[in-house]
């Protein structure tokens, strides 16, 4: 189990939530990723450890996972819903059009221009989430010289 892993589970459990075999194996699936995956990737990777353990068992995981703040679910444009473990250090996200690659960035810039935008409306900014979609430019250029 991944030190990741052993704080997913901790958290569960000051949630008040149960700690199944099932769980924890979840759990470790989940810590351990490090590329976004979606319900079907994560089920894979379970039953690959665990052969008994149901699609509708890691559904119903990911969702009390969800709901205790455990995982963050998110909505990338192109359909699944993608899970990442729930972060204290915010960061915002970068599509790979072309491949699915969910890459996670940081900028300092941005977040000061977006509580600078906030503020010029009037708000004081809560919250945002910021998910950038684009291609790598090496094949832009090479698409752009086919032409």
């Amino acid at each position: 189990m991944s030190d990741a892993a052993d704080v997913l589970i901790e958290h569960c459990r000051e949630a008040g939530q149960r700690i199944t075999g099932p769980r924890r194996i979840i759990a470790d699936v989940v810590a351990k990723a490090d590329d976004h995956p979606d319900v079907t990737e994560i089920y894979r990777r379970v039953a690959a450890i665990d052969p008994g353990i149901s699609l509708s068992t890691v559904y119903r995981t990911l969702k009390v996972f969800a709901a205790t703040g455990l995982v963050e679910r998110h909505s990338f444009a192109g359909g699944r819903v993608r899970i990442e473990p729930a972060s204290d250090v915010h960061h915002d996200h970068l599509i790979d059009t072309e491949s699915g690659a969910v890459i996670e960035f940081r900028s300092e810039e941005i977040e000061l221009l977006q509580a600078l935008v906030a503020r010029e409306l009037g708000f004081e900014l809560t919250g945002h989430r910021l998910v950038l979609y684009g291609r790598p430019l090496a094949k832009v250029a090479r698409r752009d010289l086919k032409r």
